[in-house]
């Protein structure tokens, strides 16, 4: 594991691409990595999760308004969505759409704490999208989906959107890029060029998730999963995306978090070295924030202790 240190820099230091957080996130997408045997169990325990809550909640509104949306758009070649005909095919960026509501809607999928906040699973919808239109087999979806676990873990310890008031979706984007082209096998060159064009099109506000809360906190990590297909997609016909996304003068950094004078560390893997970061996140019990977990706990628990302890009252009544 290599420790990176991000800052911004001025447009008359052109900073080389090698030195850059977008391409060294693409050169660790890009490599010929060994699959970790742990983190292949961990993408199937993920897959299992991803698939049990997006059944729960294929009948709330948000999931039903998304699928409606996603019908709209059928492919003879293309991905399936929840709560269909599995012999009916649709767009991959349009089923990642629906897929990706109906994971994130109940807030019952895995979850990664540290300078942010992340759910690593919004990046399987995208990628099982699109692994089903382009026929992709098991093992290049495995290698993909580690990858964006790879990249939005570590992106979360190393710079806090929060801080900010950015919506952690803003990680979101480059992880499905990066996953996407490791599951492509695409160059170094264009996965650089598709996590900048996703970064600079999912970040936004927390507001999605403050005031009154609407069906937007469950449809914003679809929409970045949607965008992330999108951007492969463009960058994949050659086109660029801003750069430096991260080190720019007018960057995210520069504009939108710690400014000109931050200075962030982003860990990632050495060149070729296994991918474990998967391996650092966790599923949830409940229907619920993952700090709430404890306290669901905690209220079981009561609730048998009261309930012992009224027994004897309730014999003598």
């Amino acid at each position: 594991m290599i420790l990176h240190t991000v800052k911004v820099y001025p447009s008359k230091k052109k900073l080389p691409k090698k030195n850059q957080l977008a391409w060294k996130i693409a050169e660790i997408a890009s490599d010929k990595a060994k699959l970790n045997k742990n983190s292949v169990e961990m993408v199937i325990n993920r897959i299992i999760d991803n698939t049990s809550v997006a059944i729960a909640s294929l009948n709330r509104k948000p999931v039903v308004s998304s699928r409606e949306m996603a019908l709209a758009h059928p492919r003879k070649k293309g991905a399936t969505i929840f709560g269909t005909n599995s012999k009916k095919k649709y767009d991959c960026e349009w089923a990642a759409w629906t897929n990706g509501v109906a994971v994130r809607e109940l807030d019952f999928h895995d979850t990664f704490l540290a300078a942010d906040y992340s759910h690593p699973g919004d990046n399987i919808p995208p990628l099982l999208a699109v692994a089903q239109q382009l026929k992709k087999n098991g093992i290049d979806l495995l290698r993909g989906i580690i990858t964006a676990y790879e990249v939005q873990v570590n992106l979360v310890k190393g710079i806090c959107l929060h801080k900010h008031k950015v919506d952690h979706v803003g990680h979101l984007g480059p992880s499905v890029a990066a996953g996407i082209g490791s599951m492509l096998k695409l160059n170094t060159e264009i996965i650089y060029q598709a996590v900048q064009q996703a970064l600079h099109t999912t970040i936004s506000t927390r507001q999605s998730r403050k005031g009154e809360i609407s069906s937007w906190k469950a449809f914003a990590p679809a929409h970045a999963g949607k965008l992330g297909i999108e951007a492969v997609d463009r960058a994949m016909r050659g086109e660029g995306g801003p750069s430096p996304i991260y080190e720019g003068e007018d960057s995210v950094i520069a504009r939108i978090l710690d400014g000109k004078k931050a200075k962030y560390k982003v860990p990632l893997p050495k060149k070729n070295e296994e991918k474990k970061a998967i391996l650092e996140t966790y599923t949830k019990e409940y229907s619920a924030e993952y700090q709430a977990q404890a306290l669901i706990d905690l209220a079981k628990i009561l609730k048998y202790v009261i309930l012992i302890n009224l027994t004897p009252i309730k014999s003598q009544i």
